[in-house]
C-alpha cells in the first residue's frame, strides 16, 4: 500500500459525503428537509412546498417581518397496525419538518392565503401597498 492509496480513498469519501453536506442558508432559504420553490411575480409572491403525507392541521405558517416559517409536524400512533408483534422495525413514529424563506419583497401579511392538496403546499403573499404595515407575526390558515 503506498501513500497514494491513502490519499485516493480520502478522496472517495470526501466525493461521496460531499453530495450530503448542508450548504447552509442559501439565498435566505434554509434547507431542513422541505422542498420550495419561490415565484414573485407583480403583484405577490407564491411558495410552493413539498410535504407529503402531512395533514392540513399539521401544519403550521406564520409570517413576519419579510420571513415566512413553515413547521409541519405529526405524530404515528404507536399501536395502530402492530398485531401480535407484527413490525420487525418501527422508525416512522413522529417527524418534524420546518423552514424558513426570506421573502424577495415586502407583502401584505393580512391578505397572506394558503391551499394544501395532494402533499403540495401553496401560499401565496400578496406584495405590500405603501400605506400596508404590521408589526405582530401574523397566522396563515391552510385552507
Amino acid at each position: 500500500m503506498t501513500p497514494f492509496d491513502d490519499m485516493n480513498r480520502m478522496f472517495d469519501r470526501m466525493s461521496r459525503n460531499f453530495g450530503r453536506m448542508d450548504w447552509g442558508d442559501l439565498d435566505g432559504m434554509r434547507r431542513s428537509g422541505i422542498d420550495v420553490d419561490v415565484a414573485e411575480y407583480d403583484d405577490e409572491i407564491a411558495v410552493m412546498a413539498d410535504l407529503p403525507g402531512f395533514d392540513k392541521g399539521d401544519i403550521d405558517l406564520t409570517v413576519r417581518d419579510g420571513v415566512l416559517s413553515i413547521c409541519a409536524e405529526r405524530e404515528i400512533s404507536s399501536d395502530a397496525g402492530d398485531e401480535a408483534g407484527a413490525y420487525l422495525r418501527r422508525e416512522r413514529r413522529a417527524e418534524s419538518m420546518s423552514r424558513t424563506i426570506t421573502l424577495p419583497a415586502e407583502v401584505s401579511e393580512d391578505d397572506a392565503s394558503a391551499t394544501y392538496a395532494n402533499g403540495v403546499l401553496t401560499v401565496t403573499l400578496p406584495k405590500v401597498h405603501a400605506d400596508d404595515e404590521a408589526d405582530e407575526a401574523h397566522r396563515i390558515d391552510v385552507n
